[in-house]
């Protein structure tokens, strides 16, 4: 009898974060190595929601929390839910686990029975079929193209969609491509979805405020009411707010779904760090003036990122609606040698040698579920940014 689970035989490791150890090893030994593999902001958490984290411990905030969280932050969610997005959730429709990881491990969780189906688009956060494979649902990945800006249109997912289909997993804007939904292509994708009723949405939300130029971010309960009881919109603090080490995610949807991941999260977790919450509460409900500043930030690395790389050999890289990711096709270089006479055969060689050759980190594609692809994140300054590109230049004018 085997000791280790058999689910863990259907799990691979995270890349993103094995491309993000291999650079830091490379530069503790010594290598001039430029990351661009973790999805974080450079920023720090803005001094008012830290003096809020430090005043709550001084209040002594230093308890056991209610499972589902705080009720200060509960009510926070709810008006932010209500302010920004137009939807409408009570308190108690809300939860709040460590991190948008918990919330979706804890949906999957608390609904996924061997066989049921969740549709995911490719490409996709390298997490979200390994949650989906551990609780024991089955990923079926729908297709889409670096020509539809790596976007779910409403012929794909209709057929995606089975008799066996519990889930559409949507994130906009998306990790890895940065993509993010028009309202135009979420009411397409409502349609599909109003002709199944078995089928329900878990939006992730995560990026939410990190769009760019003229981009209105609208998620699909908002453009389609009639999904609202069959929806768990998730989102979190970690991106706009630069708090991902606080670890704090939160979702609302239908009341029976959350008393389900309440009680797993019961048996799992208890509730997320109180200080963390006490600090999201002021995240949520303070000064917002920050995320603009950032924004503006982001969309100038996004620009000169996107410039750059188009201009590199062989590579074409889409400009994203938002997040802090691009996804450039190396397909104009599979088949090319490096100068020790490596062939470049898929985009895990390319990231391997380019990696070995100028010291820039990045993820392949082929881990997201698209390739010939890679991921870079531009949550670093534009002087390391500029640096990195340079250097992928100079290794794809090397090929031969």
């Amino acid at each position: 009898m085997a000791f280790l689970a058999d689910a863990l035989s259907r799990v691979k490791p995270s890349a993103t974060i094995a491309v993000t150890q291999k650079a830091r090893e490379l530069k503790n030994a010594g290598r001039d190595v430029i990351g661009l593999g973790a999805g974080e902001p450079d920023f720090d958490t803005p001094d008012n929601i830290k003096n809020a984290a430090i005043d709550a411990i001084r209040r002594g905030e230093t308890k056991y929390p209610p499972v589902s969280g705080i009720a200060p932050l509960r009510e926070a969610i709810a008006k932010k839910f209500k302010r920004e997005n137009n939807l409408d959730y009570k308190p108690e429709q809300t939860i709040v686990g460590t991190g948008g990881k918990q919330i979706l491990f804890n949906a999957f969780m608390a609904t996924l029975n061997p066989g049921d189906e969740v549709i995911i688009p490719r490409p996709y956060w390298v997490s979200y079929p390994e949650m989906v494979a551990i609780c024991g649902g089955t990923s079926v990945f729908a297709e889409t193209s670096i020509e539809n800006g790596f976007k779910l249109t409403a012929a794909a997912l209709d057929k995606a969609i089975t008799p066996k289909t519990k889930w559409l997993l949507m994130n906009s804007p998306s990790n890895p491509s940065g993509a993010a939904y028009t309202q135009a292509e979420l009411r397409a994708l409502a349609d599909v979805l109003l002709k199944h009723p078995n089928v329900w949405v878990l939006t992730d939300d995560m990026y939410e405020h990190l769009t760019y130029g003229d981009f209105v971010f609208k998620t699909i309960a908002e453009v389609e009411p009639q999904l609202y009881t069959r929806t768990l919109t998730m989102n979190g603090v970690s991106k706009a707010y630069a708090m991902t080490g606080w670890r704090i995610g939160y979702a609302a949807g239908p009341v029976a779904l959350i008393k389900a991941m309440d009680m797993i999260q019961g048996q799992q977790t208890s509730g997320a760090c109180t200080i963390a919450q006490w600090a999201s509460v002021e995240a949520l409900n303070g000064p917002q003036d920050f995320i603009a500043k950032n924004k503006a930030i982001f969309q100038g690395r996004r620009d000169l990122v996107v410039s750059m790389l188009n201009q590199a050999r062989g590579i074409s890289c889409p400009s994203p609606e938002g997040a802090f990711y691009v996804y450039p096709s190396c397909a104009g270089l599979i088949g090319k040698k490096t100068a020790s006479g490596k062939v470049i055969d898929n985009d895990e060689t390319f990231c391997s040698e380019l990696l070995e050759a100028e010291g820039v980190a990045v993820v392949f594609g082929s881990a997201f579920g698209l390739g010939p692809n890679f991921r870079i994140s531009y949550a670093t300054s534009e002087a390391l940014l500029e640096e990195a590109c340079t250097r992928i230049q100079r290794f794809t004018a090397s090929l031969s």
